[in-house]
């Protein structure tokens, strides 16, 4: 059984959504394109050596 009075004190609002955009624009996060730029830069070189 669940007990609401305790439940209730760990109970931590999330974040508001402009709070959270900022959190996940303020990350610098690789993503795929990032990942094939680095390789098709990594490609190039290779190819001018």
């Amino acid at each position: 059984m669940l007990n609401y009075e305790e439940e209730l004190k760990k109970f931590k609002p999330c974040l508001d959504v402009d709070e959270v955009e900022d959190a996940i624009y303020s990350r610098d996060l690789t993503d795929v394109i990032d990942i094939l730029k680095e390789m098709q830069k990594s490609q190039t070189d290779q190819s001018k050596e």
